[in-house]
């Protein structure tokens, strides 16, 4: 069970959204390294500006 789990943690990482309209707000999620190998930018809302803007990884 040990290792089902630490395959599950390589697999899918938790990875901080940061947005890019300098507020320095953040969400924190997961995501498959298998379907989105690159950076992932995302357009979320931010509610320090109050509007949705892009989000991406920061590792």
């Amino acid at each position: 069970m040990y290792a089902v789990a630490m395959a599950r943690n390589e697999l899918r990482p938790i990875i901080k959204l940061r947005s890019t309209a300098g507020t320095g707000y953040t969400y924190v999620t997961r995501k498959s390294r298998r379907n989105d190998p690159d950076r992932l930018t995302l357009r979320k809302y931010d509610p320090v500006v109050g509007r949705h803007v892009d989000f991406r990884e920061e590792r």
